[in-house]
């Protein structure tokens, strides 16, 4: 029996998704198609004309439609030190790098390697603890952004340590395996992320910004070693500035033989965690695409793909926002409500073009009460039950969204069955 076409794959894919109602452009579909499937020399892809560069499959998903917001956004979140003896590369991650597919991205995310030339392991994590708290402070409160919480460091269980701006300022944090100082838990400092909340002046758009950064100590001998024992892969990035190409080869070059196949293995940890204890269809169809795209499952990507651009998928904005309007109006907050007021108003009219019927009554009422709410800047129970009910209004309906297009395809269907059923065992 004879293997079919490409084109009769792709005209099978294209049939599928036409009865499950998604609108997938032939054209398009075969020209990204053919993009990902070609063999090119190297993986990095630089973009002379907007300064940016990536691992080529990554490219392929990105514009640089809002690259002069996310840079913008950049300045605030991006790490910076002493530069004699530190540098860093930025870059967008997530559904912001996928801006191209992506119509209604959840949040801003960032991720940076920042690599920091010292005599000592020890000297290089004084330094990394010195340069955050330097850029917490810095960036803690302005009429466009608030700063919300770092990570750094972990419990003896190995979670990893929140700090408050209060904590950072104080040095010091209470965990549950006692007194933490800000400088020794740089000593160990696991992962380390930074979250603001940030608004964009002329469009009075609210999103949450987070860094997630990467350090690395490079010695005297130029050995260089990852502070948390592991070395970040690079699918999944779109950096912001060719200049920082050096840094990244650099750093880079020290990654795993085996690292495409380690990523697809932790994004698939992560499907099956959302497909199964934490259930949510949205975030696991995002990591299925990446999976798909990184693994050779090419068709099956195309599809997930295309969800991303339906007008249902506005909800996982949606989702997202609720969230970050509750940061953006806490208590000592300097993002002004006029634009937390118009964010709220800007999703419920999203919410209206999208759905209809009873669904559409039920966001609506939610997202007001909440808009209500938030502005009567209350605190305590009265203001959690309002997120929390906003939201799982709107989770129910992207996991019904997700999981009945996701399931209708056959192919999809089997190997979310085959997820599900590795995790029942």
């Amino acid at each position: 029996m004879s293997e079919p076409s490409p084109d009769t794959e792709v005209a099978s894919i294209i049939e599928s998704a036409k009865r499950l109602g998604v609108e997938l452009n032939e054209a398009e579909t075969v020209q990204w198609l053919t993009a990902i499937a070609a063999e090119t020399e190297g993986d990095l892809q630089i973009d002379e004309a907007s300064g940016t560069f990536g691992h080529r499959v990554a490219m392929l998903d990105f514009t640089p439609r809002d690259l002069a917001r996310f840079r913008a956004v950049g300045k605030v979140v991006e790490l910076t030190g002493d530069p004699a003896i530190t540098e860093g590369a930025l870059a967008l991650s997530g559904s912001a790098a996928q801006s191209k597919i992506q119509s209604f991205p959840g949040d801003a995310d960032f991720f940076q390697r920042f690599n920091i030339k010292a005599a000592t392991r020890e000297e290089a994590c004084d330094i990394l603890a010195r340069s955050l708290k330097a850029k917490v402070l810095a960036f803690t409160r302005g009429p466009t952004y608030q700063f919300l919480e770092a990570k750094l460091g972990s419990t003896k269980s190995g979670a990893p340590i929140s700090w408050t701006l209060a904590d950072i300022e104080a040095g010091v944090i209470q965990t549950p395996d006692g007194e933490v100082r800000w400088e020794d838990a740089a000593r160990d400092p696991g992962w380390v992320k930074a979250d603001w909340v940030v608004t964009d002046p002329a469009r009075r758009r609210l999103s949450n910004a987070s860094n997630v950064i990467d350090v690395t100590w490079e010695a005297p001998d130029g050995a260089i070693v990852p502070l948390d024992g592991y070395l970040d892969t690079y699918f999944q990035e779109v950096y912001l500035d060719a200049e920082s190409v050096p840094t990244f080869a650099k750093v880079v070059q020290h990654v795993s033989d085996d690292a495409l196949d380690e990523y697809v293995e932790q994004l698939e940890g992560e499907v099956r965690k959302y497909l199964t204890k934490h259930l949510n269809y949205g975030k696991a169809a995002k990591r299925m695409y990446n999976v798909f795209r990184l693994s050779g499952r090419h068709l099956d990507a195309a599809f997930v793909r295309e969800l991303f651009d339906e007008p249902t998928t506005i909800l996982y904005q949606v989702w997202s926002l609720i969230v970050t309007l509750d940061n953006a109006t806490q208590p000592g907050s300097g993002i002004p409500i006029a634009d937390v007021r118009a964010q709220a108003d800007a999703l419920v009219l999203e919410v209206v073009k999208a759905l209809e019927g009873t669904e559409e009554t039920e966001i609506v009422e939610a997202l007001q009460q909440l808009s209500r709410t938030l502005e009567s800047q209350p605190t305590g129970e009265q203001r959690n039950a309002e997120v929390d009910g906003a939201q799982a209004r709107v989770v129910n309906l992207v996991n019904t969204f997700f999981r009945d297009k996701l399931t209708a395809m056959p192919t999809i269907k089997e190997y979310i069955d085959s997820m599900q059923a590795e995790s029942s065992h």
